[in-house]
């Protein structure tokens, strides 16, 4: 086992909520605010969302969307327009009453989500069929009034960006569902080294009249957390807002609609996947700092110049480095990048440079290696894909080994006894018994996955005939 190199961190196996409090806090990811249920983005945690958002914006950018921004304020008036929508919000809604020192006629909500504004601008443009598709995304902040917060993981107001588009067929529609699905999907695993389960909603998890899919990730705890979903509406807005084109045949028809996000909550995801005793671990991908050089013995001639010349050849590379050249003792500084995640240290002294190598030390394993210092570049910039393919294995076999499978209520009892992750279960399709499974075991549905198995025929509560498999689990 490698050397914990920071000592005040608690340990997840002691207290996994106060293992993630002190990961947030003592990697400076977030400050708490006077405002209860809000915090501080500091600059490494602002960074790595920077980094969420540049990744996916270019995603979004390739399957033909565009950016554009709402207001921040919704009219009562408007928002009431989608009664059955809004109704799931309706306790969540911060509402602004006063402007300045004057009472305002009507009511103002923060937005907790765009819907409402969106179909109200898209009834102004949308005319023929000549406009569709529209393809729009933003880049916001939204505010849920939450009773029960904890930073990246749910906040009373949070970073997201939140995808509405208009269709002229419910086929393209829903097509556009599922191809952001999958657009999160491949994001989560390629450049988070999340494995994730796509899958669809059930019915009691999600908005009237709505088809929910979403991703499911499973925490380094065995709880589960949902890590993207993408909505198709039919044209129940669309006849709410009055949104309607005219067709190749001069006949007017209403739009079919989609919505899609993710949130900052997936830094906490990254944090509860990779994260161990001391600290981050982060994916290359989203790294605010993807290689840190330690100059050792800097007073010696020659070594800073020699870190700061490897320094330039990694940025050449396209490697976002740092050099750190602070008065910190070397170990303060291996402590210091090991907490925040670094994925691969650089350590270079007098010794290293007489004989051209460097030493190479990488996060998610700890394993060191002896580098030529003229196949640095080359060495640290192939460890970024190694760093990634080996982070995503070690997840997916956490995963595996946490995910059970049970036909029966006895043999789902002596599961959640003692322990946690995903329980595979066949399921009639009757809210009831997803009801009763998640009072009597405290789990609930995670998701009905795309790939399904057949484990058994009879549903594991009621023993009828058995219409899915599904995914069940403790969530946050």
């Amino acid at each position: 086992m490698a050397e914990k190199l920071v000592k005040d961190i608690t340990s997840m196996d002691e207290d996994f909520a106060k293992w993630y409090t002190d990961i947030v806090l003592k990697a400076e990811l977030v400050d708490y605010s006077s405002v209860k249920g809000c915090v501080v983005f500091r600059p490494y945690s602002y960074a790595i969302w920077e980094n969420i958002q540049k990744d996916l914006d270019a995603r979004f950018k390739a399957t033909g969307h565009e950016n554009v921004y709402m207001p921040m304020f919704i009219s009562e008036s408007l928002l009431q327009k989608e009664k059955d929508h809004v109704e799931g919000f309706a306790p969540e809604v911060a509402w602004v009453t006063h402007g300045g020192s004057e009472q305002l006629q009507e009511r103002l909500c923060v937005r907790p989500t765009s819907e409402t504004l969106f179909c109200e601008h898209y009834s102004h443009i949308i005319h023929s069929h000549r406009d569709l598709p529209k393809l729009y995304n933003q880049w916001c902040s939204v505010v849920r009034w939450e009773k029960t917060t904890r930073p990246f993981l749910r906040s009373r107001e949070f970073l997201w960006q939140e995808g509405h588009t208009a269709h002229a067929t419910a086929e393209e529609a829903i097509a556009e569902t599922e191809r952001m699905l999958n657009v999160y999907a491949d994001f989560c695993e390629e450049s988070l080294a999340m494995p994730v389960v796509r899958g669809r909603k059930t019915e009691s998890d999600k908005f009237a009249g709505a088809e929910a899919y979403c991703i499911e990730a499973l925490m380094h705890d065995g709880v589960a957390l949902q890590a993207g979903t993408s909505h198709y509406f039919g044209d129940g807005f669309a006849r709410a807002f009055g949104i309607q084109y005219t067709d190749k045949n001069n006949t007017l028809q209403y739009v079919h609609q989609t919505s899609w996000g993710v949130t900052t909550r997936l830094i906490g995801a990254v944090i509860m996947v990779h994260g161990d005793d001391n600290g981050l671990v982060l994916p290359p991908a989203i790294a605010p700092i993807q290689a840190v050089i330690i100059p050792i013995a800097m007073h010696k001639p020659g070594v800073t110049e020699k870190a700061q010349e490897l320094e330039a050849a990694l940025k050449a590379a396209g490697i976002r480095v740092k050099c750190d050249l602070s008065e910190q003792s070397p170990g303060w500084k291996f402590s210091e990048y090991e907490m925040r995640g670094v994925p691969v240290r650089i350590e270079v002294g007098p010794r290293d440079i007489e004989n051209g190598t460097c030493v190479v030390a990488c996060r998610d394993n700890g394993e060191k290696t002896t580098v030529a210092l003229d196949e640095l570049a080359n060495v640290v910039s192939d460890l970024m894909t190694t760093v990634r393919d080996r982070m995503y294995e070690k997840a997916l076999a956490r995963r595996n080994a946490m995910t059970y499978t049970a036909t029966t209520q006895e043999e789902l009892a002596e599961i959640v006894k003692d322990k946690q992750g995903f329980v595979k279960m066949m399921w009639c399709g009757d809210e009831a018994c997803e009801d009763e499974i998640k009072e009597k075991y405290g789990v609930g549905t995670r998701c009905i996955p795309f790939e399904q198995e057949h484990i058994s025929d009879k549903c594991v509560c009621c023993g009828k005939p058995a219409k899915h498999l599904v995914y069940w689990g403790k969530a946050y």
